[in-house]
């Protein structure tokens, strides 16, 4: 298990130097930085100028290396539109977001793991068929449009909740049924067709002849192997929602990371982009690396891949 777990370790931080010298190239080849922090107005020397004082002037290699060894220290240096430390920023707003996050994919596994397993023990029938349904919705429903259309009914015409907002637990209900609903159809269909293929093997069949219970046969032996592609993909999502949680946010008023990021890049705020493109990235790697270590742990003949 140590083995498995210093490969995955490795790996990981292969990903996440590779993640960050990417993203640090692809800002610099969207275009002139200095051009775009002068504006349009500005002339050819304020531009110079511009480039020299931030040291855009360097080779781009020397940029990246003197940015990525503050960043390992943890300073991003300062924001060019809020003349704060990026770090203060990403820490301010952090907590919003990840507590978003938290709540999405904790709304969608207890939706949508109960949904998957019903449907696959009673395949065709009324609750197969509504839990396709809820999965082709959740799918086709765009996040910015189902989000006005529970601030339309529960906050403007029942007022039962605020409709923006991060001041108590009630104004994040709507963002986490937005952002959750995101992630449930992908989970619901695995954990169905993983429970379908698992529910047909040999050992579950003996299981059963053996006299286990039902509920042990379904809890105890089937969803324990169904569970293991579900665990990896409730890692992808929540780190898509982490990253991707700048519409919600921004519907929701909820001043998080990932409205900073919005603000950000319509500021053409360099040093905070960059910096937030490695803090989603890094929670991306950590939860996948986080899952596979589960994995392994719940199937031990992962251990030797």
């Amino acid at each position: 298990m140590l083995i498995f777990i210093a490969k995955r370790l490795g790996l990981a931080i292969v990903v996440a130097f590779t993640v960050s010298f990417i993203s640090f190239t692809l800002l610099f080849l969207a275009g002139d930085p200095a051009a775009a922090l002068a504006g349009e107005t500005a002339s050819g020397e304020d531009i110079e100028a511009i480039r020299k004082l931030y040291g855009f002037d360097r080779p781009m290699l020397v940029q990246y290396l003197d940015w990525l060894l503050s960043a390992v220290q943890g300073d991003f240096g300062e924001s060019y539109y809020f003349r704060l430390p990026v770090s203060s920023l990403i820490v301010e707003r952090l907590s919003v977001t990840m507590t978003l996050g938290v709540c999405g994919i904790t709304f969608a596994l207890l939706t949508a793991v109960p949904l998957g397993v019903a449907a696959a023990i009673r395949p065709n029938s009324l609750i197969d068929r509504m839990a396709l349904f809820l999965s082709v919705a959740g799918q086709a429903m765009p996040s910015f449009w189902f989000g006005l259309i529970l601030i339309v009914i529960f906050a403007i015409q029942l007022g039962w909740l605020p409709p923006s907002g991060a001041s108590s637990p009630m104004h994040f209900i709507m963002p986490t049924i937005v952002l959750g609903y995101y992630a449930m159809p992908a989970i619901m269909r695995l954990t169905r067709a993983g429970m379908l293929e698992v529910l047909s093997s040999e050992y579950i069949r003996t299981a059963r002849a053996k006299g286990a219970s039902e509920g042990r046969v379904l809890f105890r032996h089937a969803l324990r192997n169904a569970i293991i592609p579900v665990v990896s993909l409730a890692a992808v999502q929540m780190g898509f929602m982490l990253g991707g949680s700048i519409v919600v946010e921004s519907i929701f008023a909820l001043h998080g990371a990932g409205y900073l990021a919005w603000e950000s890049i319509a500021r053409n705020d360099l040093p905070t982009v960059q910096a937030l493109i490695l803090v989603f990235s890094m929670f991306y790697i950590v939860f996948t690396f986080l899952a596979d270590v589960l994995n392994a742990w719940l199937d031990p003949r992962m251990r030797s891949s």
